[in-house]
């Protein structure tokens, strides 16, 4: 018995020791998904993971002054491109783990967006992220252009600093009408019109890993994770769409 038990101890303690933290910087949009993601990694295989959400601009800002993340969940593509060819990002481990929706959002169900551009000009107030911080926010100017309504509406717009602040701003009464990712409704209420995708520009959400001097395994284990069909399926159950 006692040599069972030196035994299993052996295999144990190793594969404890193995498990790692890795800190991972995500685009806040994505922030629900890869908490659920996060908790299935670790009970798969004993890696930690933890979150710090921001703007993708703001994020990666941190990243090139010094932040020690070892990976990083864009919600664009651009970003993690630029921090690879700055050194900052590894070469070679980009890939796409998700594509946004962008959708025009009221918290009043009643409300009637069948004709967008007729609730975008009666609204007086119409929350986006900031466009020159956030890829959700330049995919609202883009699409507000091809609508053909920036120059009415550009003095209504109320600005956060990152999508879920634009969802924040028209949750709670600051705008009538928000651009939002479709990831923060999911739960169906209010009402919304889904921004065809050639509206904008395609909201590719690229991961990558970072390069601060050391590679975190756990944090290479992850972004394989992403990969996962498990993943997937937790991806899109936020509103995301997956694969090529």
């Amino acid at each position: 018995m006692r040599a069972l038990i030196a035994l299993l101890l052996c295999l144990v303690i190793p594969a404890v020791a193995r498990a790692e933290i890795a800190t991972i910087a995500v685009a806040t949009n994505f922030r629900p998904a890869a908490e659920v993601l996060a908790k299935g990694f670790q009970a798969d295989t004993g890696h930690e993971i933890r979150l710090v959400a921001g703007a993708t601009g703001k994020l990666a800002a941190q990243i090139v002054n010094g932040a020690p993340f070892d990976a990083f969940l864009s919600a664009d593509a651009e970003t993690p491109e630029r921090l690879a060819s700055t050194g900052h990002a590894i070469a070679g481990t980009q890939f796409t783990y998700a594509t946004g929706t962008l959708v025009l959002w009221s918290p009043d169900a009643a409300h009637d967006l069948s004709d967008p551009a007729a609730a975008l000009s009666a609204a007086r107030h119409v929350a986006l992220a900031n466009p020159k911080l956030a890829p959700y926010g330049k995919a609202a100017m883009q699409a507000i252009e091809r609508i053909g309504l920036i120059d009415m509406i550009e003095s209504r717009i109320v600005m956060g600093e990152n999508v879920g602040q634009a969802h924040a701003l028209t949750a709670t009464g600051a705008a009538e009408l928000g651009f939002v990712a479709a990831s923060a409704v999911t739960d169906g209420t209010g009402a919304r019109w889904t921004v065809p995708p050639d509206y904008h520009d395609p909201i590719r959400q690229d991961a990558v890993l970072l390069d601060h001097g050391r590679e975190n395994p756990a944090a290479r284990a992850f972004l394989a994770y992403l990969g996962t069909d498990a993943a997937h399926a937790v991806i899109r159950g936020f509103g995301y769409r997956t694969g090529s």
